[in-house]
């Protein structure tokens, strides 16, 4: 084979060999190409479930918000129309409270507060004070019989002008005791709430 002959063939072989490479190459940086892809979509698949999920724990978490909202305002308005049907209850109530001056054991009624009234104060001597219609039952003779009884000294104070009922209190003024029955009733207030509330439902006790 002469020298040019063979220059010929290894330029062939290099050319072959060459192209050989680049088809190499090139079937690689497809395969590499279509690897991307692939990743691609499936990282945006994973990106796509993780918006998802995001978008639907945040719609949960909403709902669940939006649903505790109406349930809190629907309680508070329940309480609220409680609380003014026991306000009207008492007030009612309230306002009957000097009617019970008209009872036929209204001086039964307050002898026991009286009496109530001076055993709270626990003072040798004792004041009195109560509202007009009250002072006229406070006769010396019931004083005489809570002093018997009570082994106190009695005396009648100032009458009493915006409530009813009796507040006892010491000569000197450091200790009373009011046992009128609007004290009384606010007192009793919060023990009826319940069962005044359940009355008005008609629900049973």
């Amino acid at each position: 084979m002469t020298p040019d002959e063979n220059i010929e063939r290894l330029s062939r072989d290099i050319l072959q060999q060459a192209q050989a490479e680049a088809e190499q190459l090139i079937s690689e940086a497809n395969i590499k190409a279509e690897q991307i892809r692939n990743r691609a979509k499936i990282d945006a698949s994973a990106e796509q479930e993780k918006i998802l999920g995001q978008a639907k724990r945040d719609a949960e978490r909403i709902h669940s918000q939006a649903l505790a909202t109406t349930q809190l305002k629907a309680r508070t308005m329940q309480l609220e129309a409680r609380e003014k049907l026991l306000l009207s209850v008492f007030e009612a109530a309230s306002s009957q409270i000097t009617s019970v001056q008209q009872w036929s054991d209204y001086e039964a009624t307050i002898e026991k507060l009286a009496s109530e009234a001076i055993q709270q104060i626990g003072s040798k001597k004792v004041v009195l004070r109560a509202d007009k219609t009250t002072k006229k039952i406070l006769q010396e003779s019931l004083i005489k019989k809570l002093s018997s009884q009570l082994n106190v000294e009695i005396t009648l104070g100032d009458d009493l002008t915006d409530k009813t009922g009796v507040i006892a209190v010491t000569p000197d003024g450091h200790l009373n005791f009011d046992n009128t029955l609007e004290t009384r009733l606010g007192k009793l207030e919060n023990e009826l709430r319940a069962p005044v509330y359940h009355l008005l439902m008609g629900e049973s006790l």
